[in-house]
């Protein structure tokens, strides 16, 4: 059962998408749900997580992602103890997230499933 504010899911950029999966797959024996030409998830391998591919969007460090029942009442939270928001609400395959860092500059994610509400 997924729980606010536990680590949900991990995103890393992949320079190239292809190269990134085959040595996952041959290392490891990961297999790929792909969602599209730039994004590939990968589920049971401890966390969940993908591999993306956008060259005008490819961050240095993984993206720790975060769990919320309620996104907008997450996002209140964060943003009162000091965040600074990268990325507001957006809506993906799955569901929403907003992006956002610390106060020592680590970017993480937060998101929720299911569409905006009405």
């Amino acid at each position: 059962m997924r729980e606010d504010g536990k680590i949900d899911y991990i995103e890393w950029s992949a320079g190239d998408l292809s190269a990134t999966k085959a040595f996952y797959g041959q290392a490891f024996g990961w297999t790929f749900t792909d969602y599209g030409p730039d994004y590939a998830a990968f589920e049971g391998q401890g966390a969940d997580g993908g591999f993306f591919h956008d060259p005008a969007d490819v961050p240095a460090k993984p993206l720790v992602v975060l769990y919320a029942h309620d996104l907008e009442t997450m996002l209140a939270k964060v943003t009162a103890a000091g965040a600074a928001i990268t990325k507001p609400i957006f809506a993906f395959p799955g569901g929403r997230r907003f992006q956002f860092t610390d106060p020592s500059g680590n970017e993480l994610a937060v998101w929720s499933e299911g569409a905006a509400p009405e």
